[in-house]
């Protein structure tokens, strides 16, 4: 066959094919078209959709916001409460604990200080009683040139090593002053939160303690200069546990106020500035020979103002030591020459 009538046949079979291709092609598409029009959902399908969907349940309804402020107020009532130095201390960590994770409280004799109680330290093994000698950044919170020291360093590190091995991330160093003088440091932390979240609560409230440490001292220097027999000050310390009356002959009830406030006093500077042997002798479970030097000297500070024959009779300052270091337990005191009988 002719090469030029051979291709002139392939041409025009090739146009054919073409030509049904795409009359094929177009009615594919139209069926198509019509056909996806029928895939719409119509009501009965969506309903029976919704029927087996499980029924949302309602969101959880806000936390309300923390009462900071009530709790701010609650702080400051428990440490105007306090009857003792060493409970203004105590009552400053239990006011603080609402708005940080850990906290301890210093108590500096002759520059150094030594841990006195904490809170939040208790999975670590804390070491209380453990001297801290200052490093230079804390020197310059002792000596006035700053106000307290803010976050991480050389200064909490040392007071945080009897504590724990566990830094955390924002710490507040403040200091707690008597007379101008600085007789303790409370530090609190973060623990595993990224900040404190209120620091100026927490300032409020050391502030509170410093003047609560202040009005006390100033009942025992009222106390130190005031006639036994004298009216008590308006400004005197309310006394939560009466010591109960011994048998024999009647107390005038102003002069024993006046002894019973003062032997607290008394005891509670025992229990504030030497707070390791205090814990010594509640662990041992015998006061009197870890604490001899110390009861001794105060029990002949009262029995010089107050006279031997009125400790003798009726034991005012032995039922404070009772009370305030055995927590009620006379046992607990252990072979004092001057206790019950």
């Amino acid at each position: 066959m002719d090469e030029n009538l051979q291709a002139s046949l392939k041409h025009l079979l090739q146009q054919w094919v073409d030509t049904r291709q795409q009359a094929l092609l177009e009615r594919v598409m139209l069926a198509w078209s019509d056909g996806i029009g029928q895939l719409a959902p119509d009501e009965a399908l969506l309903e029976s959709i919704q029927a087996a969907m499980p029924v949302p349940e309602p969101p959880p309804a806000p936390e309300p916001p923390p009462d900071t402020d009530g709790d701010l107020g609650a702080g400051l009532d428990l440490l105007e409460n306090a009857h003792t130095q060493g409970e203004v201390l105590k009552h400053l960590l239990d006011a603080t604990q609402r708005f940080v994770e850990r906290s301890a409280l210093f108590v500096l004799k002759q520059g150094i200080a030594t841990a006195f109680a904490h809170r939040g330290f208790d999975g670590e093994s804390p070491r209380a009683g453990s001297p801290v000698v200052p490093p230079p950044d804390l020197e310059e919170l002792l000596s006035g040139r700053a106000l307290f020291v803010a976050g991480p360093g050389p200064a909490y590190q040392a007071l945080l090593a009897p504590l724990s091995r566990f830094q955390a991330r924002d710490i507040l160093i403040l200091p707690l002053r008597l007379r101008k003088r600085i007789v303790a440091l409370l530090l609190v932390d973060s623990g595993l939160q990224a900040a404190i979240d209120h620091p100026n609560h927490v300032r409020a409230l050391a502030l509170c303690a410093e003047a609560r440490l202040s009005f006390l001292a100033g009942v025992k220097d009222e106390e130190r200069s005031a006639p036994v027999e004298s009216h008590p000050s308006t400004l005197t310390q309310r006394i939560p546990d009466a010591i109960a009356e011994p048998q024999g002959a009647p107390l005038d009830p102003r002069v024993r106020q006046n002894a019973e406030r003062s032997a607290r006093v008394l005891v509670g500077d025992i229990e504030l500035y030497f707070p390791a042997k205090v814990t010594q002798g509640q662990q041992d479970g015998s006061l009197y020979p870890v604490l001899k030097d110390e009861l001794d000297r105060s029990r002949a500070s009262f029995v010089e103002r107050y006279g031997i024959d009125l400790e003798n009779q009726h034991q005012i300052f032995y039922h404070t030591v009772v009370q305030q270091l055995c927590a009620g337990d006379p046992s607990r005191l252990g072979p004092a020459p001057w206790g019950a009988h």
